[in-house]
């Protein structure tokens, strides 16, 4: 027994190779996985990070390339129940940034970690908020520009029908550049605001839009600015015709000094979806560079969807990811989701999130060509005596022109569903220049094998041999992975019931 042991720790440190492929696992966490949240921070210094707590404990794992743990740090300079961390890795350092709340106070920090993964200096305060005893206190967000020199942290609190705005801009020192005081009229009722963008000038960007079925204006979407150096914001509207729109994914293009908006669109409000609108906003010129709609054929349907009416074959679609080229154009992804809740309604649906959801619902990319949707890892949820099965099912790879039009598309087809936890479905992602390349777990044998396919440039696909291991009981979890070099992706994994991590070179 004792030898068997020893041979199964042996395993865990060591390389396997399929094909061009190298894995190597670190050994596995002795805390609970349902106990356990983590942020893989990506690869700094010479070494890899990964940020965790279990039950407001705050660490920093050290790894070496190896994947050995060199060290595991305390972050002892958190206060009891800080929440909200958020992190903005470099390649030498990593900054922290958390909320934490004394009696009616609220504070927010930064500190900064080194390779090493131990504390640079003491932390700095950023700004503090009464919010009295019962108050709302997750209100502070944290954006940051793709080449991470410009850091925002705002904080928004809700006042009759408007959201009052106070944002702090920093240098990638954490020196503020300019704060500034403003407000956005909210109607909870018929408008929908995205996800938070940061652009390498400093300008902070969302998107919002009217539901005209709730409210009496005409269906419209807005790019809402705020400029770096000014205080309010402006609104840029696109005509959508008699369309009504699905959730808004908003891309910075920094290199060609445009932002682009792309979401499915129905023609009847809560109808089938019929096709992607896309719009492009010049900065430079300040005017609309695109705004087209562009509907899905039905020999496209027919191929996403393995069974069922064609003009439903869209319905359960989600925007996941938006990667850019030099010229302009880009890649978007969408994946076939759905779920099934047992209790008292039938599960979770598109419309009753877009029309009843919170305002803000954000998600912030930690790589460039990283999952916006995936991030921050947290344990699944309870939900008491209810179950929930997920579905997650075909990804949709569409190339679109800078102009807005589809040149190509192409169809992962992957069937998955488990019930009660969905940490190992999904997918994730990683872009080597010549390809970008999907990982999932591949559930149809007994065996979670990790599938890789990659689609070239043209839009032709092609699949990798699975990644195997000699020790059966791994089990990735790709939707969390984060790519730390040109070849090379952490994904998280468990290895009988316990977290690890596994590096793969490709």
């Amino acid at each position: 027994m004792k030898g068997f042991v020893i041979i199964i720790l042996s395993c865990l440190l060591f390389s396997f190779y399929t094909s061009a492929q190298q894995i190597v696992f670190s050994e596995p966490e002795k805390e609970d996985l349902r106990d356990m949240n983590f942020e893989i921070l990506g690869k700094v210094g010479k070494n890899i990070l990964v940020f965790h707590d279990v039950k407001w404990k705050y660490a920093v794992n050290v790894y070496n390339d190896s994947m050995q743990l060199i060290e595991k740090v305390e972050a002892d300079f958190f206060p009891k129940k800080t929440f909200n961390v958020d992190f903005i890795a470099y390649s030498d350092y990593v900054y922290l940034v958390y909320q934490y709340q004394q009696r009616s106070t609220l504070f927010c920090m930064a500190a900064k970690i080194g390779a090493d993964g131990k504390k640079i200096g003491e932390p700095v305060q950023l700004d503090t908020t009464h919010v009295g005893m019962m108050g709302d206190n997750k209100i502070y967000s944290l954006v940051f520009s793709e080449d991470k020199k410009k850091v925002m942290v705002f904080k928004v609190q809700r006042r009759d029908d408007q959201f009052n705005f106070v944002t702090l801009l920093y240098d990638n020192q954490f020196q503020l550049q300019h704060k500034s005081r403003l407000n956005v009229d909210y109607n909870d009722r018929g408008d929908i605001y995205s996800d938070f963008l940061l652009d390498n000038e400093g300008n902070l960007l969302f998107a919002g839009s009217v539901d005209k079925g709730i409210r009496n204006d005409p269906k419209s979407l807005y790019l809402i600015v705020k400029n770096a150096q000014q205080d309010s914001f402006s609104k840029k509207r696109f005509d959508l015709k008699e369309a009504y729109l699905d959730d808004v994914k908003i891309k910075v293009d920094n290199v060609n000094k445009k932002y682009l908006l792309n979401t499915f669109y129905y023609t009847e409000r809560r109808g089938n979806i019929e096709g992607l609108f896309t719009a492009v906003w010049d900065v430079q010129g300040d005017s609309s560079y695109v705004n087209t709609f562009t509907a899905l054929s039905d020999s496209l349907r027919n191929i996403v969807k393995a069974s069922g009416n064609g003009k439903f074959a869209f319905n359960d679609f989600f925007i996941r990811n938006i990667i850019l080229k030099k010229d302009g154009s880009y890649i978007l992804t969408a994946e076939d989701f759905s779920s099934q809740t047992s209790g008292f309604n039938n599960g979770w649906n598109r419309y009753d999130y877009l029309y009843n959801s919170p305002a803000f619902n954000n998600y912030y990319d930690y790589y460039y060509f990283n999952n916006g949707y995936g991030g921050f890892y947290r344990p699944f949820g309870s939900f008491a005596n209810q179950s929930v099965r997920y579905y997650y099912d075909n990804v949709l790879v569409l190339s679109v022109s800078n102009t807005g039009v589809p040149e190509w598309a192409e169809v992962i087809h992957k069937q998955q569903v488990s019930d009660d936890n969905d940490n190992y479905m999904s997918y994730g992602l990683f872009n080597t220049g010549g390809g970008v390349h999907f990982l999932f777990n591949d559930i149809s044998k007994r065996d979670k094998l990790l599938s890789v396919n990659i689609i070239t440039p043209d839009g032709k696909s092609k699949r990798n041999p699975t990644i195997k291991t000699y020790e059966r009981e791994y089990e990735f979890m790709p939707r969390y992975c984060k790519q730390v070099g040109a070849r090379q992706v952490i994904i998280p994994c468990t290895y009988r019931s316990q977290i690890c991590f596994a590096k793969i070179d490709f």
